[in-house]
């Protein structure tokens, strides 16, 4: 009788366990997945998600060594490109689903009157956040940015090199440097501590994809959750984020 209902128990702790949706997704996502995500279970009874938020380099990282995951939304393609490569996620499942912008922010109570990159050469301006290029996407779309204007060599010897954008966001709001790049979508979250000095055009397009992955405890809800933040209604939360449509 106790080995019955102890293995009662278990089936159902694992029952439980395998109605999770675990979701890996940029830092950039948090607030506007976090609306989401209730959505998407209203919709799916049983189904409850989880996120895990991070710098989309880190997050592929945890993915493709067995982190048990159902769904990877990056920052940029290229992240995605890597998962594809390493056969990360089910063919066919690849979406991009919104886009952002690249703003150059100072904190909302600098004297400096930075309005351009281009002032971030000036001797006053010492330390500017950024997020690393070698593992997070807006690092990448910012050194691109730069390079293709002719400042990244005056700016790099200034960088705070961020592990995600929040991080670099929260430098800025801190006051801990003079100046930081961020998403639209990040600067808008804290508008009493950080101004938008400038838009900083991109050589491409930012958009985000996501896919559903190969190994995904979770396989249907998986796919679910990719259609679910294309259709109207989850694209009305992400535009309120401050998202763009694909």
């Amino acid at each position: 009788m106790f080995t019955a209902l102890l293995l009662s128990a278990c089936l159902q702790s694992f029952a439980a366990h395998a109605a999770d949706l675990t979701v890996c997704a940029a830092s950039s996502l948090t607030n506007a997945f976090r609306d989401l995500g209730p959505a998407f279970e209203a919709q799916n009874p049983g189904t409850v998600v989880v996120f895990n938020f991070g710098a989309s380099d880190a997050l592929l990282a945890q993915i493709a060594k067995g982190a048990p995951a159902d769904v990877f939304a990056s920052a940029d393609p290229q992240a995605m490109d890597r998962a594809g490569a390493q056969q990360l996620l089910v063919p066919g499942s690849r979406r991009n689903f919104v886009g952002n912008a690249l703003v150059m922010i100072t904190p909302a109570d600098s004297t400096l009157a930075l309005k351009t990159p281009a002032d971030l050469r000036r001797p006053e301006v010492k330390r500017v956040a950024i997020g690393n290029p070698a593992s997070v996407p807006v690092g990448r779309y910012t050194k691109a940015a730069l390079t293709g204007t002719g400042l990244w060599a005056a700016i790099e010897p200034k960088a705070v090199f961020a592990q995600n954008v929040r991080q670099a966001l929260d430098y800025v709001a801190r006051g801990e440097v003079e100046a930081g790049f961020v998403y639209a979508t990040d600067a808008a979250i804290m508008k009493d501590k950080v101004r938008v000095a400038a838009p900083v055009p991109t050589d491409t397009p930012i958009s985000y994809p996501i896919a559903a992955l190969a190994d995904a405890p979770n396989p249907q809800a998986a796919r679910k959750f990719v259609d679910f933040v294309l259709t109207p209604a989850a694209q009305t939360v992400l535009a309120r984020h401050g998202f763009a449509r694909p």
